[in-house]
């Protein structure tokens, strides 16, 4: 059986709040039942003493923690911007919930229990303290950071798995080694691009120059670059300047530059670029990386196509596959809606464990780092440390062409 359950949602009137209604009430049962095929003698014989088969594991409980914040909103008086703070957990579940439904159709019954954290430890709290979680095989979230650091000391008591579904928070801020971490963190970027560049460029004639405004959040992303390149075994002149201004007067026009800038702040970027686009034009060799959330800031597309720009991400959609289309096309069809970029990760979420679950039962973790998955919006390719968990290594390298993002690794 499918089931979610959540005593803590009270939905009414909006139409969000109706889907999500109609989606935390679904169930579904397909079970399987198997005919006795041991045939009966004429003669009595001894019974023998025989070894119990184990328990065959016939439903997967998971509990989904996400926060909808219901309980801010006012159905009657709601602003747009109001609905939308709830919209990202509508979409993820909703995606969850297909995903789930698609991994049941292999022949296992999921018992999913769905509730509103309402971003708050409170109620998390409340959840672990009247046994809530407790019959959990799975518990996917808190999406924040600090939800999932909450429930660390609970998910190791206990022994349950904790998948952290989109914080790209380190590990390390955890140390549960329970956790299984989707979204990269930002030493797997930087160790993306550092393998890139040293598969494709020439130590010789290659400057590896990192525009680095060394705020604290740019030396997030330029600290593991560093540390990249100083233990990589090709030898590569690297070169760090706190803006492209103070960079450009030590250029040579025979070198090949590889310029990497940590920044995402748009104030500091959008200048960069146009000073980079300028240098390019008078001949120089620059090829650039940019900084992962340079994705959803939608800088000049033409400064990025010139410059060769390279980004690495964990989401790309693309939009023309069969896979999409088909879950496009089943979405639209169950809520009525256009499925978002979080309904994406809530289906892969969903049919990735779903699946585990279904082909391997309660031993589904020690399959975790053999089978990997090609999702609708990224891979997973998961690796095991003993005392951080489950990491998603899988990241994509895009670059623009043609006017869009492409994979080109």
């Amino acid at each position: 059986m499918i089931s979610a359950q959540n005593p803590q949602l009270q939905l009414s009137g909006n139409k969000y709040w109706l889907i999500l209604c109609i989606g935390l009430l679904f169930s579904a049962c397909s079970p399987k039942t198997r005919p006795n095929t041991n045939k009966k003698t004429d003669t009595p014989q001894k019974e023998k003493e025989v070894e119990k088969p184990a328990e065959r594991f016939s439903e997967a409980s998971i509990s989904l923690l996400i926060p909808f914040r219901l309980n801010e909103i006012k159905l009657k008086t709601a602003t747009k911007a109001e609905v939308e703070r709830s919209a990202m957990a509508i979409d993820f579940y909703q995606g969850f919930k297909l995903g789930i439904d698609s991994a049941a159709s292999l022949g296992l019954n999921f018992k999913v229990n769905v509730y509103d954290t309402r971003d708050n430890n409170s109620q998390l709290e409340g959840l672990i303290n009247n046994g809530g979680l407790l019959s959990s095989n799975l518990i996917v979230g808190p999406v924040f950071p600090q939800g999932v650091k909450y429930i660390t000391e609970y998910s190791i008591a206990k022994n349950i798995p904790v998948v952290s579904p989109l914080a790209a928070s380190h590990p390390e801020e955890f140390a549960n080694p329970n956790l299984i971490s989707i979204v990269n963190n930002i030493d797997l970027h930087a160790e993306k691009i550092g393998n890139y560049i040293t598969k494709n460029y020439n130590p010789e004639n290659t400057v590896i120059v990192l525009i680095n405004p060394k705020t604290a959040s740019d030396e997030i992303m330029a600290a593991p670059l560093r540390q990249y390149f100083h233990y990589n075994k090709k030898v590569y002149l690297m070169q760090e300047y706190p803006s492209v201004f103070s960079f450009e007067t030590k250029m040579a026009k025979n070198k090949q530059y590889v310029v990497i800038v940590t920044s995402s702040d748009r104030k500091f970027v959008v200048p960069t670029l146009d000073r980079l686009v300028k240098i390019k034009n008078k001949g120089f060799n620059v090829n650039l990386f940019g900084h992962p959330d340079w994705v959803k800031q939608n800088y000049n597309i033409d400064r990025l196509q010139a410059l060769n720009t390279s980004i690495t991400s964990s989401y790309k959609v693309d939009y023309h596959s069969a896979e999409t289309i088909t879950f496009i096309k089943k979405y639209r069809s169950k809520f009525n809606f256009e499925p978002g970029e979080y309904s994406f990760k809530g289906f892969d979420i969903g049919f990735y464990f779903g699946k585990l679950f279904a082909e391997h039962g309660a031993n589904y973790l020690k399959y975790l780092t053999k089978e990997n998955y090609r999702g609708l919006h990224n891979s997973f390719k998961f690796y095991h440390n003993e005392k951080l968990g489950y990491i998603n290594t899988s990241l994509m390298l895009l670059r623009y062409r043609n006017y869009e993002l492409n994979i080109i690794e």
